[in-house]
């Protein structure tokens, strides 16, 4: 069974940085390609970036890109999402998901295992 558990979130003004992580238990993170996903109050989940097993694959929604970053410690189980610039639009719960497979997915059905979510509230 896989545990994932997200930290990090807060209040910041816009234009400032927050670095959220995701621990993922249980099994071989390595093993595991990560992807992180955010909801605003009524709206859909929607995709934020993605992370290969080995952190040698990452992609990112347009809407993050030059902004955001997705990285990973293996040996910690541990992925972040560095986020700079934010903006009142960035602001909603974030949630990171992991999947048993080399490459990361920006597709929602793809990942097996979640986390709770973290918090994100940006203000003007």
């Amino acid at each position: 069974q896989v545990q994932v558990a997200e930290s990090g979130g807060g209040s910041v003004q816009a234009g400032g940085s927050l670095r959220l992580s995701c621990v993922v238990s249980g099994r071989t993170f390595s093993n595991y390609a990560v992807g992180w996903f955010r909801q605003a109050p009524g709206k859909e989940r929607e995709f934020v970036a993605t992370i290969g097993r080995s952190g040698g694959s990452t992609y990112y929604a347009d809407s993050v890109k030059g902004r955001c970053t997705i990285s990973r410690d293996n040996a910690q189980n541990t992925a972040y999402l560095q986020m700079s610039s934010l903006k009142v639009d960035d602001t909603a719960a974030y949630y990171c998901a992991a999947r048993a497979s080399t490459y990361g997915s920006i597709r929602l059905t793809d990942y097996a295992s979640w986390g709770q979510g973290t918090q994100v509230t940006v203000s003007s």
